[in-house]
């Protein structure tokens, strides 16, 4: 799983932010991206972010050990960190984490019947000493976006699946888990897809994601 921290105010983003958009299209990775508001007073107020996803991006610079935040920075399994434009480096975590055990391990699903979602998490190990949450995040999948002024003043970027908000779900204790909710709750949050991450909190702060999911093309009506 790839979660990538961008800004439509940083000039080195876009690398990354094409490099998210082809990860996003390979079914065997789930690609979500939050974007920051810090770089805002740079002279262009990025049209997708939220301080909901800089606040998470400062807690996991607690747990993976940053002294600081910056874009673009891409978090793997919610275990690694790098540069979110080294394609070459992100594919080599992922086949890393897959030889050792520490991708995604826990199976989880998210599916859509009539107007409900139904979320289903698996038996799995849960790491002693730490709460592990279920939760949801809700997405665009595709976002263009006419740069106005800063950095990228000019022109026109393609977003994959920004992330407009993430709720929490419940608690997980290591056995089956199921919960329901409305299909319209991907319409409220302005999004047309989401993602379910089973996540250990370390803290208070994301730590190691243990299972994911994602459902995309979610009729809005």
């Amino acid at each position: 799983m790839i979660e990538l921290f961008t800004s439509q105010g940083c000039s080195s983003c876009p690398p990354a932010d094409a490099a998210l958009v082809d990860f996003a299209a390979d079914p065997d990775v789930l690609a979500l991206g939050y974007h920051v508001d810090y770089w805002d007073y740079l002279g262009w107020k990025d049209t997708l972010a939220s301080p909901e996803n800089t606040a998470r991006q400062r807690a996991y610079a607690k747990t993976l050990g940053s002294r600081t935040v910056y874009t673009p920075q891409a978090v793997i399994n919610g275990r690694a960190h790098m540069n979110g434009g080294d394609r070459r480096a992100i594919r080599s975590a992922l086949r890393a984490h897959r030889v050792s055990g520490d991708g995604l391990s826990v199976p989880v699903s998210v599916d859509v019947t009539n107007d409900r979602l139904s979320v289903s998490v698996g038996d799995g190990r849960k790491p002693a000493g730490a709460d592990t949450l279920l939760t949801i995040a809700y997405f665009r999948q595709r976002s263009a976006v006419e740069i106005e002024r800063g950095e990228n003043a000019g022109r026109t970027l393609v977003y994959a699946n920004a992330v407009t908000a993430q709720r929490t779900l419940g608690m997980w204790d290591g056995g089956p888990m199921s919960i329901d909710l409305p299909k319209s709750k991907v319409a409220e949050h302005a999004a047309d897809g989401c993602a379910v991450l089973l996540q250990m909190a370390i803290d208070g702060a994301p730590g190691p994601v243990l299972g994911a999911a994602n459902l995309t093309g979610v009729d809005r009506g």
